[in-house]
């Protein structure tokens, strides 16, 4: 299998999980905000912060599902290196709010370093063509 098709499968995976992870967020908040990490849900109207991260992760998702489907590899890989961030930035508010270590580095740190790697090898993988592009073609004489 090439780098291009193992890229290519990883970010997908990676788009439709979050895109998930983002609409269970939005339609049932209640339900996956228990495995967050975060030692309680937030009550009263705080819910409502709940969906705002969902919507986070659905536009996140959407940024990266287009960039694939447009085809804009280098774009993509570094997408997924700024994306990353969230996740990291999540990993450090379940542990900043004394959560589940183990979801924070099971969950949001393993998430988020998988998607810098991804990231690195969509860039490796399209460095060659980046190359080719910046080379001078040359005039005839």
């Amino acid at each position: 299998m090439s780098l291009r098709k193992i890229n290519t499968v990883l970010a997908a995976a990676f788009i439709l999980f979050i895109l998930w992870f983002g609409t269970e967020y939005i339609l049932r908040p209640e339900t996956v905000a228990p495995g967050f990490g975060l030692p309680s849900r937030p009550s009263g109207d705080g819910g409502g912060f709940l969906v705002v991260k969902g919507i986070r992760d659905v536009v996140l998702a959407l940024v990266l599902g287009i960039l694939l489907v447009t085809g804009h590899r280098r774009a993509l890989g570094w997408a997924l290196l700024v994306e990353a961030l969230a996740a990291y930035g999540d990993m450090g508010n379940v542990l900043a709010h004394h959560g589940s270590v183990a979801t924070a580095l099971g969950v949001h740190c393993l998430t988020a370093t998988l998607m810098v790697v991804n990231g690195l090898l969509v860039l490796r993988e399209t460095r060659s063509v980046a190359a080719a592009a910046a080379r001078p073609v040359p005039q005839p004489a």
